[in-house]
């Protein structure tokens, strides 16, 4: 598998983040700060999400997508476009519930607007490592709300999260 990398675009009021490769957990502080600023006085019309070229996304990178595609429709009444022709990808959004929250689209798009990569320079370091926990534990818990089933996956991480958390503070 490759190497993961968030692709974004931004045009008129439409974003695009496009994810290619194998997408982990070093790319979720990233990519958790760039859908804050989707929120930060911005007027949103349009998102995609294409998973076109991933060959495999975790549990923290969809559950910062399910987060995603809540605040949408809560702040802009809209619903998020993901395009993904991986089977095991849609497998696994199907079974986490994503349908619920996300229109899920197996044919491609297009794309329009120049696309550049995410910032990710500042992700390995030591002041992030709070930030990265904080994101895994948010995530699995959208996960765990988004489908009853995902609780019994998850519930150990998350105690497990939540002990450490507790600990540092």
């Amino acid at each position: 598998m490759s190497n993961g990398q968030i692709l974004i675009s931004d045009q008129s009021d439409n974003y695009l983040l496009k994810l290619v490769g194998d997408v982990r957990l070093t790319l979720s502080a990233s990519l958790s700060r760039y859908i804050e600023t989707l929120f930060n006085n911005r007027t949103v019309q349009r998102i995609v999400v294409d998973m076109l070229e991933a060959e495999a996304v975790d549990s923290t990178t969809l559950g910062l997508i399910a987060k995603l595609g809540l605040r949408c429709r809560q702040h802009y009444n809209i619903n998020v476009q993901l395009f993904c022709q991986n089977p095991s990808i849609l497998k696994t959004l199907d079974c986490m519930g994503f349908d619920e929250i996300i229109d899920i689209f197996s044919q491609p798009h297009e794309v329009n607007g120049k696309l550049r990569t995410l910032d990710t320079s500042d992700e390995a370091s030591e002041a992030n490592l709070d930030e990265l926990r904080e994101q895994v534990l948010e995530s699995h818990k959208l996960l765990r709300q988004l489908n009853p089933e995902n609780s019994v996956e998850f519930s150990d991480l998350i105690q497990a999260l939540e002990l450490d958390i507790r600990k540092d503070h």
